[in-house]
């Protein structure tokens, strides 16, 4: 296979087909068709992807326009899942049937992976062209792949700076929250990598090859942390792990593809710039647990701390499927009012808009934690209306931020590579 990169052109809304038959006879009506092209040495694959609504799987189907099939992953800007193209069933346990990519394709994968690496750079050289600084090492990036890792990338405010794009609307350098002790070193940065995959040797090999290809670009470390997902899983289209606190989390997240973009993706309107539509809003936040001073609580008064049980069924008995009534308990007797959930989404028929994608961490010496992550299409009614509810949470004696940062994920394309100048 040839070393030299595709060109990828995604183009979105293609002409729907009026009706579909899935594998199982039902008829359904066809959602939204994404159509990419793929050229590399002279050799063009076209893959139709189209979604259906009432639960159909997604249906691929490839075309080879000229020369043969090119065994390469989809390459956007914002993310780059280094994968195989595959037959229909390639990824669909993962993804889930009927999923739409747009979101996947700037988180990364609809469900978390299970093993992270995070890589902050900042340009080692201020000043001159960001632009051409960031494409060139977009494009060296892009080729770190095998072991189905996915690389994806965020903006971080200070990378504007003499940079010919406008800024971004509410990009900027992550501020310090009550409770916060934020170490410089080890927060904010010019541009975010992300290496995510299920083999935790490939990952590591990729965050090393990233900080390889950074160095030869004038690009340095500012700061990265690996991250891992205990008892990952997916239960009820949502995805869940278990953190350093013994319990499962990841069940505010929707269940939905269709949510789950909704809550995520910038869209047009908002008052960014027209590059940035189709992106999103990443806040990382690396959080300390004092683990062994939570271990000495007992389970109950762990779980009235959360507002859940370990296993995430509800303190008032509502199944985990359904969403508690907290208006009922207007008093805390069942569901504490300083408890953790209660707090973060006080009407949780009307969750927070935005999506988890958290890691827990362990550096040993007793530095254990989570890298807390999550994406949304605003900051203000997203992260920090939460973030600010917190405050004088049960929780917060046993957790401490140390770091982290505010970062943008651009939408697939290079649009934004070329607005930076």
């Amino acid at each position: 296979m040839s070393s030299v990169m595709p060109k990828v052109v995604i183009q979105l809304d293609e002409p729907r087909p009026k009706v579909a038959t899935c594998s199982s006879g039902r008829t359904r009506t066809p959602v939204r068709v994404y159509r990419q092209r793929v050229d590399c040495d002279g050799s063009s694959l076209v893959r139709a992807i189209t979604t259906w609504s009432g639960g159909c799987a997604v249906r691929r189907r490839s075309l080879v326009v000229s020369g043969a099939a090119i065994g390469l992953g989809l390459v956007g800007a914002g993310v780059v899942a280094v994968r195989g193209w595959g037959g229909p069933s390639e990824d669909r346990e993962r993804s889930g049937a009927g999923a739409d990519p747009a979101a996947s394709r700037v988180l990364g994968t609809v469900q978390p992976e299970s093993r992270a690496g995070f890589v902050v750079l900042d340009r080692g050289r201020p000043g001159g062209e960001v632009g051409r600084a960031v494409g060139a090492l977009v494009q060296d990036v892009r080729g770190v792949g095998g072991g189905g890792i996915v690389v994806g990338f965020g903006l971080g405010a200070s990378l504007f700076e003499g940079a010919g794009a406008p800024g971004l609307r509410q990009l900027r350098a992550m501020p310090s929250f009550a409770g916060d002790l934020l170490d410089p070193a080890r927060s904010h940065g010019d541009l975010l990598v992300r290496v995510t995959g299920e083999d935790a040797d490939a990952v590591r090999q990729g965050v090393e090859s990233i900080k390889s290809k950074a160095g030869t670009h004038g690009w340095t470390v500012r700061w990265a942390i690996d991250g891992f997902r205990a008892d990952n899983r997916v239960v009820g289209g949502r995805g869940l792990a278990l953190n350093p606190f013994h319990f499962s989390e990841g069940f505010g997240n929707p269940e939905s593809e269709r949510e789950v973009a909704d809550r995520t993706l910038v869209r047009d309107g908002q008052g960014e710039p027209a590059w940035a539509v189709g992106g999103s809003y990443q806040v990382v936040r690396v959080i300390r647990f004092a683990t062994e001073l939570w271990d000495k609580d007992s389970v109950e008064e762990q779980e009235r701390i959360m507002g859940r049980r370990r296993d995430g069924r509800w303190l008032d008995g509502t199944p985990v499927g359904e969403q508690p009534n907290f208006a009922a308990d207007p008093k805390g007797r069942q569901t504490p009012l300083d408890s953790h959930v209660r707090l973060a989404a006080p009407d949780r028929r009307n969750p927070p808009p935005l999506v988890r994608r958290s890691y827990s961490y362990d550096r040993g010496d007793g530095d254990i934690g989570i890298i807390f992550s999550c994406f949304q299409r605003d900051l203000a009614e997203g992260f920090e209306a939460v973030q600010k509810r917190l405050e004088g949470e049960a929780l917060a004696k046993y957790v401490l931020t140390t770091g982290g940062g505010y970062f943008f994920v651009p939408p697939p394309g290079d649009a934004w590579i070329d607005a930076l100048g």
